[in-house]
């Protein structure tokens, strides 16, 4: 039957009782699975681990710089692997090591979830963040209604400021930016 049609038999389940057999162009068959094994790696993130480095004794601007890096890797969608390495007397005290790891956790906040807990290994202390996309989409949705609530109480002061007669325009400005 399946020569005539010039088609191939198949057998599709050797184990089950009887063999199930179908009668397919096999090659058509093969080709059309490899398609659909191509979208699915096309599909699929490669997720890449980029590493920040501090030390003990960091100074505040150079915290501040690799903090806004370890921010910008995990709004890329990127693991970060947060490591912290010491050199000579400061392997006696681990306890800084750890306070700067959490700073950077407290620095980070809601942006990244603590995939691996701070451990030490030889000479550094790491742990691995990722990204955690439903804090992050929350966070940006709050930034943004804070800056229309911003612009729209700016604007608010600004016809207050037009409207009142009884002093200079000056006076009432600074007044309100005593407020804020």
């Amino acid at each position: 039957m399946a020569r005539g049609l010039d088609l191939d038999l198949v057998e599709v389940a050797p184990a089950a009782n009887p063999p199930v057999c179908r009668i397919m162009d096999y090659g058509k068959f093969r080709y059309e699975e490899a398609q659909k094994a191509k979208e699915s790696r096309r599909k699929s993130t490669q997720v890449s681990v980029k590493e920040v480095k501090f030390r003990p004794k960091i100074g505040k601007g150079d915290f501040d710089t690799k903090v806004r890096h370890l921010i910008e890797f995990l709004d890329d969608g990127h693991k970060v692997k947060v490591t912290l390495q010491f050199r000579g007397r400061e392997m006696a005290h681990p306890e800084l090591g750890s306070r700067i790891l959490d700073q950077v956790i407290e620095a980070v906040g809601p942006l990244g979830k603590i995939d691996s807990q701070a451990r030490l290994e030889g000479r550094s202390m790491s742990m691995v963040m990722s990204p955690d996309k439903k804090a992050a989409e929350a966070a940006r949705k709050a930034r943004e209604a804070e800056t229309s609530a911003a612009e729209s109480g700016s604007a608010a002061s600004v016809v207050v400021a037009t409207e009142t007669d009884d002093g200079p325009e000056e006076s009432t400005i600074v007044s309100e930016e005593q407020e804020s």
